[in-house]
């Protein structure tokens, strides 16, 4: 007797081309995929797919399998996720990790919106998705996409650095690219860390190397880099979203404003639990705002 499970595998495989791939998708073995997959093709009679080097090419009769699977499976994986969501238990709490500075700019003034309890909590990247992974949060939003199996990212929105710089600092007038470089490089820098992120980027972007230089000040939060460069301290690459709400026009401006890169943010959380309506609705108002 088939197995629903064998259709489920056979499908995954079918699109990502790759046994590997299907059982990274589905939070299983390799081997556990491969047996699923020997098994249905013992119960049709013939192979499904061809065994390439680097693919699983769907031999024709695959390719009708398919066709006649593909819109059952995914029409009961969706009726029984729906019944999950709605028989799983309403969550009075939400744990929310997110790096301090996108947290006070973007969810802060949302809490009242999202109808729960909520706590929060404040780190880095790398901090923010082992939290995850160990279920002491249940969402994060984060600056860098990881491939974990059970958890999921999907795009938040692009944040836009740009040049800021004292009011005062006297800057060349050319358009010369390698001549911006040398004037940047002998400028004092600040840096929200010492590996020089998003100065890194920003250098690949528009210079195509790595920066060789060596940051005067290390401040691990973007809204007092931005009061370090008020107070003539250097200059570094902040976020729009930071100045348009936070910068002293007095003290700070944007320089080489052709000259930004963009960092791309995601939001995260277990498979397991992206169903959970309270869950929902708070992703939802984070989007929604990211959008606007």
């Amino acid at each position: 007797m088939v197995d629903f499970e064998w259709y489920r595998s056979f499908v995954s495989i079918y699109k990502y081309h790759s046994v590997s791939e299907a059982a990274n998708k589905r939070i299983m073995t390799q081997p556990a995929m491969s047996q699923h997959l020997a098994a249905l093709e013992a119960e049709v009679g013939e192979p499904l797919f061809i065994r390439m080097p680097r693919k699983m090419v769907p031999t024709e009769r695959g390719k009708a399998l398919y066709s006649q699977l593909a819109p059952l499976v995914e029409s009961l994986e969706k009726a029984t996720l729906s019944f999950k969501a709605t028989s799983l238990p309403t969550r009075s709490m939400v744990r929310i990790g997110s790096a301090i500075d996108y947290f006070q700019e973007n969810i802060l003034q949302q809490l009242q919106a999202y109808q729960t309890d909520t706590v929060s909590y404040f780190g880095t990247a790398d901090q923010l998705l082992d939290l995850l992974k160990e279920d002491k949060v249940d969402l994060i939003i984060t600056s860098q996409k990881a491939q974990v199996p059970g958890i999921e990212f999907s795009k938040l929105c692009e944040e836009k650095f740009v040049l800021t710089a004292p009011i005062r600092i006297g800057i060349p007038v050319n358009n010369d690219l390698k001549a911006t470089e040398k004037w940047l490089l002998s400028q004092d820098w600040i840096s929200y860390g010492l590996d020089l992120p998003i100065i890194r980027r920003f250098w690949r972007v528009h210079f195509k190397k790595r920066p060789v230089m060596k940051p005067k000040h290390i401040i691990p939060n973007l809204h007092l880099m931005l009061k370090a460069i008020e107070n003539g301290d250097g200059i570094s690459l902040i976020p729009t979203y930071i100045l348009n709400h936070s910068m002293d026009e007095t003290k700070a401006k944007v320089i080489f404003e052709s000259l930004s890169v963009k960092n791309v943010i995601y939001i995260a959380c277990k498979s397991k639990n992206k169903h959970l309506p309270v869950l929902n609705r708070i992703v939802k108002i984070i989007q929604e705002q990211s959008a606007n």
